[in-house]
């Protein structure tokens, strides 16, 4: 692949948070998971396994689980003024989630015991790179982004769609995942069923620094706070996808 196909399929994958019912064929699924497999791991470790959902009534169960884990999000989120709330939660949700409707859903597991393939300093030193579990997320993030890029490889849509320890426990049962893995990500993956708008980005100049820290692209606090004003604006059109 050239770069330039390279770059071209990472600024065509979109987030997608509403799908058709449209099956995908199971050997796209295979190369979607054939690809998440070579992504780089701590050690080599490849801590992750793969559940693939299909079946319409769990994937429901799923929804439902994420509608109720959304609706206390929405209370969490509400403390903030309203300029600053994700656009997820500018209002109360209703019904289920977008990923209700998906054809497959990829949950993304791992087993935490293959940090044991790190060096002995590694875990000594307290893990390094965000500390003890730092290299054992990035892992996991690696594989996903990489389940993300195939998926649009193959005119697929996909979603990262979280999940926090207050729901965990029941996928876990509902799944029947054992005790000592972890359940990190859910991935949607489908066709599209609206037109998703292009993402936002920041400008490359603003990030990159040459040599040393460009103190000029240092931002405050309040530059900071008003980034994320802004970013609100240039987003909510991502997620407010009902009518659509």
């Amino acid at each position: 692949m050239e770069f330039d196909e390279l770059l071209g399929l990472m600024r065509r994958r979109r987030s997608v948070r509403k799908f058709k019912p449209d099956p995908v064929p199971d050997e796209y699924i295979e190369k979607i998971l054939d690809a998440a497999r070579w992504a780089m791991s701590g050690a080599n470790g490849q801590p992750w396994e793969f559940i693939v959902v299909k079946d319409k009534a769990t994937i429901k169960k799923l929804a439902e689980m994420h509608a109720v884990n959304n609706r206390r999000n929405y209370v969490i989120e509400s403390t903030r003024v309203p300029e600053m709330r994700h656009p997820s939660y500018l209002k109360p949700s209703e019904g289920l989630p977008g990923f209700a409707t998906a054809p497959v859903l990829i949950m993304v597991c791992a087993d935490p015991r293959v940090l044991q393939a790190s060096t002995i300093p590694f875990h000594f030193y307290g893990g390094g790179e965000g500390g003890p579990l730092g290299t054992y997320y990035k892992n996991i993030a690696n594989c996903t982004q990489y389940i993300h890029l195939a998926a649009a490889a193959l005119g697929l849509g996909s979603q990262w769609a979280s999940v926090n320890n207050s729901w965990e426990p029941q996928i876990r049962r509902l799944l029947e995942i054992p005790d000592v893995i972890s359940v990190h990500t859910i991935v949607p993956i489908g066709y599209p069923d609206y037109k998703v708008p292009p993402p936002y980005r920041r400008k490359l100049q603003e990030m990159v620094h040459y040599e040393k820290y460009d103190q000029s692209k240092y931002r405050t606090e309040e530059d900071i706070r008003d980034y994320i004003m802004e970013l609100r604006r240039k987003t909510v059109q991502s997620y407010d996808v009902k009518d659509k």
